[in-house]
């Protein structure tokens, strides 16, 4: 029974907080005068900003994916690498953080707050349909309005999306953005923010049947007057305070008191293959002292991916310097958590002047840049000439290996964002990976799409059946992990 009402809890909690006038006004009676009874528009949307971090960290939403893109290994208790079931609740996110971002919407304090509110969430939908495919989009978030939503189908959530992002931009005016953890309130770089998301959003769609308005959308965000994230000042990024757990680094509550996550032998490997300077601060070393405390020891030994509880012990206990995710000093209480980077905008360029999208004069100098900028980052230096003219890593115009090059260098840049690496390795097949020796699902190959909860044929039977009865795959018409999601072209 309390599922069934939970597209409509944070409404109920809005009206019950923001008015007096019910169906029998009770006055003061039951108000507390100590407690705050009127949303605040700025705290809520703080909250939803530090609610983002575990999303391209940590959480359900990309450690699972950081697996399957083989960013990350499991040290302890393979499951998830394994290709277990990926049953994912999704109604915490509805409301949760997409909530609070609805009342500030709804609350209507100023243009920014809501422009802001709808880029970021924005951001969280996305994350959501290329988990799912199909989701309640057009009708959530209404509360007792819409209590079954619909499940639209992700090709239309995508031209919500990219619509809703060119709304907000044209809306923003020269104000503050109240509550802004990660800009300081600074509008302008809101709007870059949302033109770079565009650009994300509209280009993984590059794959799919139909997709005239992604490339629409494309253009027009390379174009747009408030610009695009292309330096590293400009990375839509969180910084944290550290000092409790829900203010550390997702990354530094992962690795305190447990070691259940290693980086990947597919990515030391890659990064040895290319003699990438990003391998010193993607891994930190397992007898580091300071793993927690902001060590420097890096390692370069990637734990197999893959490989069931014995085995992968087996390696651990053998190579005791095995390499966690991220260098110590990169994962400290207060580390920044970055969701968007200048690298990614730049190598997305890059992608959509090689496949025609826009013109492929500034290819070349983009593609360098963005590799250039992702060094940057991390803090390492640029790249020898040499880097540039290794036959896994040189594109040129009309390329037989640009696509494989070009996806590579994302799946590298958007280390250890696992939802991002996931999306790259599905639209594209790069980098080549080899499913989980020791997978324990029926079809062994990496999972494409999480299933639906259960809980979901139980409160919205009617909506998510007729989800399943689209889906599109190996098992079409079933709720499958190998089925795929709109834009995904299979393999």
């Amino acid at each position: 029974m309390k599922k069934i009402y939970i597209y409509a809890l944070a409404s109920l909690a809005l009206w019950g907080a923001a008015s007096c006038k019910k169906p029998n006004d009770f006055g003061s009676t039951n108000v507390d005068p100590k407690a705050v009874n009127i949303p605040i528009p700025a705290a809520l949307f703080a909250n939803a900003i530090n609610s983002f971090g575990p999303y391209v960290t940590t959480n359900t939403y990309s450690i699972g994916p950081g697996a399957y893109a083989q960013y990350f290994s499991e040290t302890q208790y393979p499951g998830t690498s394994l290709y277990n079931l990926p049953q994912v609740d999704f109604t915490g996110v509805y409301n949760g953080p997409l909530y609070d971002l609805q009342n500030v919407i709804n609350l209507n304090q100023s243009k920014n707050s809501v422009a802001a509110a709808k880029i970021l969430q924005s951001y969280y939908f996305w994350i959501l349909t290329d988990s799912f495919g199909d989701l309640p989009y057009s009708q959530a978030l209404q509360g007792i309005k819409s209590i079954n939503p619909v499940y639209d189908k992700q090709e239309d959530i995508y031209k919500g999306l990219l619509n809703t992002l060119t709304a907000a931009i044209a809306s923003m005016d020269g104000g503050s953005v109240p509550g802004d953890l990660c800009y300081g309130g600074d509008a302008a770089s809101w709007k870059r923010m949302a033109n770079s998301l565009k650009l994300l959003i509209s280009l993984q769609a590059s794959k799919a049947a139909d997709n005239d308005f992604a490339k629409a959308a494309f253009v027009q965000a390379t174009s747009d007057a408030a610009g695009l994230i292309t330096d590293n000042s400009q990375n839509f990024k969180l910084s944290l305070p550290g000092g409790t757990s829900n203010y550390n680094s997702p990354w530094y509550n992962l690795y305190n008191g447990r070691t259940d996550w290693a980086e990947s032998k597919t990515m030391t490997d890659m990064t040895a293959s290319l003699n990438d300077g990003r391998t010193v601060p993607f891994g930190g070393s397992f007898t580091d002292p300071n793993q927690v405390k902001g060590g420097t020891i890096t390692s370069n030994v990637g734990v197999p991916n893959g490989y069931d509880r014995a085995k992968t012990i087996a390696f651990t206990s053998a190579n005791p310097g095995w390499a966690l995710v991220l260098r110590a000093d990169y994962r400290t209480q207060a580390s920044s958590i970055v969701a968007l980077s200048a690298a990614e905008v730049l190598l997305a360029l890059t992608e959509g002047a090689n496949i025609g999208w826009i013109p492929n004069t500034a290819m070349l100098s983009n593609y360098q840049k963005g590799i250039q900028l992702s060094f940057e980052q991390w803090g390492v230096a640029d790249p020898a000439a040499s880097y540039y003219t290794n036959a896994n890593v040189v594109i040129s115009i009309g390329g037989a290996n640009n696509a494989k090059n070009i996806a590579t260098q994302q799946w590298i840049a958007a280390y250890p964002d696992g939802h991002y690496g996931w999306d790259i390795w599905r639209k594209t097949g790069f980098p080549v990976l080899s499913p989980a020796p020791e997978a324990t699902n029926s079809s062994k190959q990496i999972v494409r799409r999480f299933v639906y909860n259960t809980n979901e044929y139980t409160t919205n039977e009617a909506n998510v059946r007729a989800a399943v009865a689209r889906e599109k795959g190996p098992n079409a018409g079933t709720d499958s992990q190998d089925n795929t999601v709109w834009w995904d072209p299979g393999r």
